[in-house]
């Protein structure tokens, strides 16, 4: 394995890694908001256990998250030092802002772990508002970048050197307001299927009483809810993704699509394998005329395919079965919400026994990563600067691959053993609101 596979194989392990926790700690705030806000219009003391009890696996979760996160920034500036160089002179604004909002969520986590209690119930709300808004600033922020990288601008390049910096012009890139609101949808549904999950385990244990049963129905259709109104909303920006590489990255379309030629009423594939050597899609279904619309809300748009640009160009044509993947789970996870909510409301039967919505998600979000990274290839800047030109020309890479790799594994085996064994001598209590003493202060 070359340098430039082994540098993406140890970064991509990384922000694999950090991604869960990095959602999470998006999507769980944002539940938090929603059972605070419940419990203060409704006056029911389950709404507050739900929102204290995620507040302490939150806890945890960062605990992961934070260093995980300077892991990922080491990781740039030692194996990918040519594009460091750039990113220092043209997109570093996002990365300075982004310490100020982790000091803004760090401050009212405190002060909602703290001291909620012993708040007015608008401050109470308003101080897990603000932890919900710094978390969702970082993610847009460190997003930020990424949207730069798939479409630079803010600067020229002559010769490989930097000229006419606009910081500003680089941070209000064309791509920001489309990924940002899909990361930020992504992660709120998320957070919500998590939750969800977390409570349809309770509820396929035996031996439960009503009472806890009544609870953890609660946590299981508020998460449900949310989830499955947001993973709507997700498709609908996906739409809005489609357009922006339509007109920006119009090479990673047709990849996504295995579209070669370029034509109008395109035809959207749906499974199959895009053969290279046919140029071809094998084995998909194809639906008439749909990815013309998807790319520009009208049937007769032209959509190019891969056979209008080099060859060595091309992104990596497995980003067809990634896409597939993705969309594959968002609509499952629409469809899940939807039928479970509807069986519950309308025949009042109890929760079907299955409900991997949380695990899905997750997966749905690694998969979109990979898929908008490895489809940016073979440029890093995309159409600036080549992968190959960004990464680290250091020596023993498999040396430090297998290490990290080892250390994430361990990590994750540690964070699921403390949050098992947490919340396993901290059950769930009924006397009054959960976390909370006879004085009324936070435990």
């Amino acid at each position: 394995m070359d340098n430039v596979m082994l540098a993406r194989s140890l970064f991509g392990s990384s922000m694999a890694f950090h991604i869960i926790f990095a959602t999470l700690g998006v999507g769980i705030p944002f539940m938090i908001v929603i059972a605070e806000i419940l419990y203060q219009v409704k006056k029911d003391k389950d709404y507050a256990t739900l929102a204290k009890r995620w507040t302490k696996g939150l806890a945890i979760l960062l605990g992961v998250a934070i260093p995980s996160g300077t892991l990922v920034g080491v990781m740039l500036s030692l194996l990918w030092p040519g594009f460091m160089e750039i990113v220092g002179q043209v997109i570093a604004l996002p990365f300075q802002i982004e310490i100020w909002a982790f000091f803004l969520e760090a401050l009212f986590m405190s002060i909602y772990v703290y001291a909620a209690d012993r708040l007015p119930p608008t401050l109470r709300i308003l101080s897990v508002i603000f932890v919900a808004i710094g978390s969702s600033m970082s993610a847009v922020l460190i997003t930020d970048a990424h949207a730069w990288m798939n479409t630079p601008s803010g600067f020229r390049m002559e010769n490989g050197r930097v000229f006419d910096v606009h910081p500003w012009a680089a941070v209000f890139n064309p791509s920001l307001p489309t990924t940002a609101m899909h990361v930020l949808l992504s992660a709120y549904m998320t957070g919500a299927f998590a939750v969800a999950s977390v409570a349809a385990y309770k509820l396929l244990k035996r031996g439960s009483s009503e009472r806890e049963r009544s609870y953890h129905q609660k946590s299981l259709f508020l998460g449900l809810l949310i989830g499955g109104i947001i993973s709507l909303m997700t498709a609908l920006s996906g739409h809005e993704t489609a357009q922006m590489l339509h007109e920006h990255q119009p090479e990673k379309l047709a990849a996504a699509e295995g579209l070669f030629e370029t034509q109008a009423y395109a035809p959207l594939a749906i499974g199959g394998v895009s053969d290279k050597e046919t140029r071809s899609i094998k084995g998909a279904i194809e639906i008439p005329w749909a990815l013309s619309f998807l790319a520009g809300n009208r049937f007769d748009t032209v959509v190019k395919g891969l056979n209008d640009f080099p060859e060595d160009q091309w992104p990596p044509l497995i980003i067809h079965t990634l896409f597939n993947v993705m969309v594959g789970i968002g609509t499952l996870l629409i469809l899940a919400s939807a039928f479970t909510i509807g069986l519950r409301l309308l025949t009042k039967r109890p929760y079907p026994r299955w409900l991997l919505a949380g695990p899905l998600s997750m997966i749905g979000i690694e998969t979109g990563w990979v898929f908008s990274c490895t489809g940016r290839q073979p440029w890093t800047i995309y159409h600036m600067q080549t992968t190959a030109s960004a990464a680290t020309k250091a020596q023993h890479l498999g040396s430090l691959f297998v290490l990290f790799l080892g250390l994430y594994v361990f990590l994750l085996i540690v964070t699921a053993v403390v949050m098992y064994y947490y919340f396993k001598r901290h059950p769930v209590t009924f006397d009054g609101v959960e976390g909370v003493n006879g004085e009324g202060r936070s435990l």
